[in-house]
């Protein structure tokens, strides 16, 4: 029988969505869930509800480390 952490490791690196949830999106960032909800709250990663549920676009995850990448490179 799959473990259910198997199974939602293949869901972080299904290319084919386009929502992540905030643990996949903090998964593919190396962080916490609390700190991924905190970088939404600031607003530094782009998410959406969707009715009751928090949803990351796919690509946001690499848009806020491409931001920071040249945030750092500036300095």
């Amino acid at each position: 029988m799959p473990h259910l952490h198997a199974a939602a490791s293949r869901a972080v690196d299904d290319p084919t969505l386009i929502l992540l949830t905030v643990e996949e999106a903090a998964r593919r960032l190396g962080v916490g869930r609390t700190t991924c909800f905190a970088l939404i709250r600031s607003g530094a990663l782009e998410s959406l509800t969707i009715g009751t549920l928090r949803r990351v676009p796919a690509d946001a995850p690499a848009a806020y480390l491409a931001h920071r990448r040249a945030e750092q490179h500036a300095a």
